[in-house]
């Protein structure tokens, strides 16, 4: 993918809470940004056009597909890497707690997801967790761990009937 280095400009990002100064062009990719100017390498590219979910970070608190928002749009945004989290959040207790990765490889983009979806609805149903984290693929299909996980982070007991996500992406 073009780096956009050709047009770079000098830009100023805040990425988990801090000022970051960039050199990029205003098209650029922040997953670009995130990687190679910041050195925070947890977001991963999956797809490249946002359908993956594995590039996932939080911009104002929402998700968003950093492989696919151009950082031009992104002034004066907060910007939330899964680095953000901090290896001990409660999510990525429970990620592990339930054995959650297989391959790892979209895991960032899952939990940020999820805490997106925590931090509007603490106490999330199976169907909201189903909505929240529609978008964000898992090629091994861990679906079942994720929403296990989500719960015990939540502070609710994983429920072990049926798994209509898993299911509809089987």
């Amino acid at each position: 993918m073009e780096s956009g280095r050709d047009d770079a400009v000098a830009t100023t990002l805040d990425i988990n809470g801090k000022s970051v100064a960039v050199s990029a062009g205003p098209e650029t990719p922040l997953l670009w940004v995130l990687r190679d100017e910041a050195g925070l390498t947890g977001s991963k590219y999956g797809c490249g056009i946002g359908q993956c979910g594995a590039c996932t970070v939080l911009a104002d608190g929402s998700p968003i597909r950093s492989c696919s928002v151009p950082i031009a749009s992104l002034a004066g945004v907060k910007i939330a890497t899964i680095e953000s989290l901090g290896g001990s959040h409660a999510l990525q207790q429970a990620w592990v707690k339930h054995d959650v990765p297989q391959c790892g490889y979209c895991q960032s983009g899952q939990i940020m997801s999820a805490a997106a979806l925590l931090a509007t609805n603490p106490k999330p149903s199976d169907a909201d967790i189903d909505a929240a984290m529609d978008g964000n693929i898992c090629r091994c299909g861990a679906y079942q761990r994720i929403r296990a996980a989500i719960k015990d982070a939540a502070g609710l007991t994983p429920s072990g009937s049926g798994d209509s996500a898993e299911t509809a992406k089987a």
